[in-house]
């Protein structure tokens, strides 16, 4: 980034009901402010100063520009006014439009995909993560390069030249060509890896729980107060890209893995859902989803109905879901000790129906509701289930008298002579090991 933020218009389109035609009929259109309103925040995570937003209304976008010629005039003269830097529209532009419009705008111009695009890039720190968005980014380069024009010889010139680069070059047909198809089989390496990783995993009888959620909705504070982990929480958009695993312990002393993946966000672009195709994957072998939502979004319940979409997508829409309403610490006094069905349905309306087999209202900052949400995991889990067994042990047997003090809950632990008799609250997979010293 420069040292001065980028001073950025935001331009967005509101489609009419003739211009939305049948998508209509079958699903809620979005609101196209609120949608800009969005766009903002991501501006701001990605360093840019908002200085102005234009919305348009039409029937259809227009093939040449998205707005039109007026529109263009209008976005032409407030680029003067304001002396912005860079023209953000919250659609995808196709490649002729980006070239027109960058023909007819004395500004850089940036689109929705391109700006998502841009923010990962600066926020991938794993090798994994850096060639998945390095990936996305040159997928959605290629078919544009004509487009950019001149635009393409800028070197880390702000929002939406982070990551591979666009020098004259680098932006060769075929030099990408090649690029793509080599962080293909590097990304292919990593999925193989991961399926590995998870054949392992699976030979031990842990269940594997992913927590998901619309971007910001509190995932990484939420998974630090779970696991006593530090991942980095942050206010802005995408702040954690690579996904990280923990052992969390619940209360009846089974132990699982509990993973916190990229939030998810409206329209994100194909081009990075293929390129985290070996992230997403976690999410969809998990045995439980902790559908986090954050209850003081006004959008909360397009958010949610976003994320169970893109569940559908990658195939994780029946895995069973625990609905988790996150920042109860944010809402007005006494907001958290609601019913939660109530509040599911106050806040979610009819998208409380989909998939969550329970409710937990919660508050990563604070922790409240926390031990709530580990006693649903323990009894929704089906995998190595526990029972209450009494074990004898021989005096010199620690390491199996560690084991259960490791992997169950002890009730009662009396040493006698030559022996230790212990009750607890044991896993299957725990039982099995110690079955010798299991006394009827």
């Amino acid at each position: 980034m420069q040292s001065a933020a980028e001073r950025t218009l935001l331009v967005g389109v509101d489609l009419t009901s003739r211009g939305r035609g049948q998508a209509a009929a079958s699903r809620p259109a979005l609101d196209a402010q609120e949608s800009v309103e969005e766009l903002a925040v991501l501006t701001e995570s990605a360093g840019g100063l908002v200085v102005g937003r234009l919305m348009q209304q039409r029937p259809q976008f227009d093939a040449a520009t998205l707005v039109g010629s007026g529109k263009v005039s209008e976005i032409k003269a407030l680029v003067h006014a304001e002396q912005v830097d860079t023209v953000i529209f919250d659609q995808e532009l196709s490649p002729t439009q980006l070239r027109n419009l960058e023909r007819s705008l004395d500004a850089k111009v940036v689109d929705r995909t391109q700006l998502i695009l841009d923010i990962f890039a600066s926020r991938a720190r794993s090798k994994e993560g850096q060639l998945q968005v390095e990936l996305a980014q040159l997928s959605y380069l290629l078919p544009r390069l004509a487009g950019h024009g001149a635009e393409m010889s800028r070197l880390g010139g702000g929002i939406g030249t982070r990551g591979p680069g666009e020098t004259k070059l680098e932006t060769d047909r075929r030099r990408i060509g090649r690029r793509i198809a080599k962080l293909k089989k590097d990304l292919e390496r990593v999925r193989t890896a991961r399926g590995v990783q998870r054949s392992q995993r699976q030979a031990v009888p842990l269940s594997t729980i992913s927590l998901v959620g619309y971007t910001n909705a509190g995932k990484s504070t939420l998974f630090n107060r779970l696991t006593g982990a530090s991942v980095l929480t942050d206010a802005r958009m995408f702040a954690t890209l690579d996904p990280t695993v923990r052992q969390v312990r619940l209360p009846s002393g089974r132990r699982v893995l509990l993973s916190d993946t990229v939030g998810f966000i409206r329209n994100l672009p194909t081009t990075l859902v293929e390129a985290f195709r070996a992230t997403l994957e976690e999410v969809a072998s998990a045995t439980l989803l902790l559908h986090i939502v954050d209850i003081t979004s006004p959008a909360a319940a397009e958010q949610s109905e976003h994320v169970m979409k893109v569940l559908e997508e990658i195939h994780a829409g029946k895995i069973p879901q625990i609905l988790v309403l996150n920042k109860a610490d944010l809402l007005p006094e006494g907001g958290g000790q609601q019913n939660p069905q109530t509040l599911t349905h106050r806040i979610l309306g009819e998208t409380a129906r989909q998939g969550a087999t329970e409710t937990v209202i919660t508050s990563g900052a604070t922790g409240a509701g926390v031990i709530a949400l580990l006693e649903r995991i323990d009894r929704l889990l089906l995998i190595d289930p526990v029972a209450r067994l009494r074990f004898r042990l021989p005096a010199d047997a620690g390491q199996q008298l560690h084991l259960l003090h490791e992997r169950a809950a002890v009730v009662s632990q009396e040493f006698r002579e030559g022996f230790c008799e212990v009750v607890a609250d044991t896993p299957e997979s725990i039982r099995q090991q110690l079955a010798p010293y299991v006394v009827n």
